[in-house]
């Protein structure tokens, strides 16, 4: 891609929000928008710095803007109060009654009103502007994403977006190339890799019980079809729905539109990105067998539904087969149209060691199953000292069991310690890849094509990111536990 049509990209998701994002995949032909993804893929620009280990200077406090008070957006704002040296000092959200729900959960927390940014699809353009935040948060639907990241950066801003970060390869290069010039931290919010026995098997495989890892399996299988469905009400904070049927939007694209649950962690088992690297993946899809026919049931009683009538969805089910460059094989799956039961797999299989989440909890050594004394000696054993440094009060104040807030404790102590990120740039470009990567697969008949180094090679010497929170990590503690159970999160993704 020319220098040109870089420059246009940028200033484009600078000046016009969702311009170089959603609009521009609908106004091009299928054959453009293929050719593109794959001359994207082909890149192979020089690294400006790299963010892989970076370690910015400490903020004594975070000041935060959260960018989307939705469902996941509130879940968010109630979260950070419960985290010190956080201070919530903007809100931001096009709708001024989700802001006004999140002004709430401050006062019920017993902290400052925050700054307010609203009514206005650009109100985040103000807010990154102004020197009221350290770190934008971004909760908004997907085709804002990049828009606010790069905004924030280009602001002397930190950076946190919720998954899939991205969703073209453009917008990939983009968040990557931005963060090495301005060296602000652009993070995925993956929550999944904070999950308890997601952060167990890493510890155990960073401690070689696994012997070499062989293959890993994840998955994003939700039957969203509720969420799908509700209509919207603007005038609601949260009401378990998707602002002007944004989600139902995304599934007119046949790929995989939502890969990191599943993917994140097997990259971080596998060190992906520091020491081994996506190498090349191959995609394919069912025909849809129920979205339509839902779609055709909820349009005779929701008139604004008649729009998807007909449409060309994507189908129920998605794989992706991944080969690593050390000889690895990954499988992600997606699904979120089947009526079936919720699962991310989550399974690790290496030369030592078996262990899978979904359906069945459970860890093996050859063919013999841990039994229950088994697995607690090896939880006693094998137990990262994030999780008994916050485990147990991540399950107090929730977002799906706690891994939420894990996410978000780690994130903040590493801001306020000077420390490099679990999750940088370069993994929110990998993983979020997926999405246009297993859409050029898919329409061409599962053809393979390659996984961009968007580390150019620093993956070979970048180190793995350290979880035992030596020296000044662990220092941030949390605050005001009798207030959990106000619930204001709904568990959705």
């Amino acid at each position: 891609m020319s220098s040109d049509r870089r420059s246009f990209l940028r200033n484009m998701a600078l000046g016009g929000g969702a311009i170089a994002t959603g609009s521009m995949l609908s106004s091009c032909s299928s054959e453009e928008k293929l050719a593109q993804i794959k001359a994207a893929a082909s890149r192979k620009p020089s690294m400006n710095f790299n963010m892989s280990g970076y370690a910015a200077p400490p903020l004594d406090t975070v000041r935060i803007g959260i960018v989307g008070i939705g469902d996941r957006g509130a879940g968010a704002v109630e979260r950070m109060t419960y985290i010190e040296g956080v201070e919530i000092t903007a809100l931001c959200d096009k709708r001024q009654a989700a802001v006004d729900g999140g002004q709430k959960i401050l006062q019920e927390a017993g902290l400052p009103k925050a700054a307010e940014f609203a009514n206005s699809e650009t109100a985040y353009k103000e807010m990154c502007q102004s020197d009221l935040v350290d770190l934008v948060y971004v909760v908004t639907s997907w085709d804002w994403h990049i828009p606010i990241a790069l905004e924030a950066m280009e602001n002397d801003k930190h950076t946190a977006v919720e998954v899939s970060t991205a969703r073209t390869m453009d917008e990939c290069w983009q968040i990557v190339e931005t963060s090495e010039r301005t060296k602000k931290h652009c993070v995925i919010l993956e929550n999944c890799c904070y999950d308890y026995f997601e952060l167990l098997t890493l510890n155990m495989v960073r401690q070689g019980v696994f012997g070499d890892l062989i293959h890993g399996e994840g998955a994003y299988i939700h039957d969203l079809d509720y969420w799908h469905f509700n209509k919207p009400q603007d005038d609601k904070m949260t009401d378990g729905a998707y602002t002007d049927y944004w989600r139902l939007e995304e599934n007119r694209r046949h790929a995989n539109v939502y890969p990191t649950h599943g993917l994140g962690p097997i990259c971080q088992a596998m060190n992906i990105n520091r020491g081994d690297k996506m190498d090349f993946l191959t995609s394919i899809m069912s025909d849809d067998f129920t979205l339509g026919k839902r779609i055709e049931e909820e349009a005779k009683e929701n008139p604004e539904l008649k729009q998807f009538v007909g449409a060309d969805m994507r189908g129920n089910m998605d794989i992706q087969l991944i080969k690593t460059n050390k000889g690895r094989t990954i499988m992600i799956q997606h699904d979120v149209t089947s009526p079936r039961p919720y699962s991310r797999i989550h399974m690790l299989s290496g030369t030592e060691c078996f262990a899978q989440k979904w359906p069945l909890k459970h860890i093996a050594f050859g063919h013999d199953v841990a039994d229950d004394a088994k697995m607690k000696e090896l939880e006693e054993k094998y137990t990262p000292e994030i999780l008994k440094r916050v485990g147990e009060m991540a399950k107090k104040v929730g977002g799906h069991g706690g891994m939420d807030f894990i996410m978000d404790w780690r994130l903040i102590d590493c801001l306020r310690n000077g420390l490099p990120m679990d999750m940088d740039v370069y993994d929110a470009a990998s993983w979020s890849s997926l999405t246009p990567l297993s859409e050029w697969s898919i329409a061409n008949k599962s053809n393979s094509i390659e996984v961009p180094d968007f580390t150019r090679g620093a993956w070979k010497t970048n180190k793995p990111v350290d979880l035992s929170m030596s020296g000044k990590a662990g220092s941030t503690g949390v605050r005001n536990l009798e207030r959990t159970g106000a619930g204001t999160q709904l568990d959705v993704e």
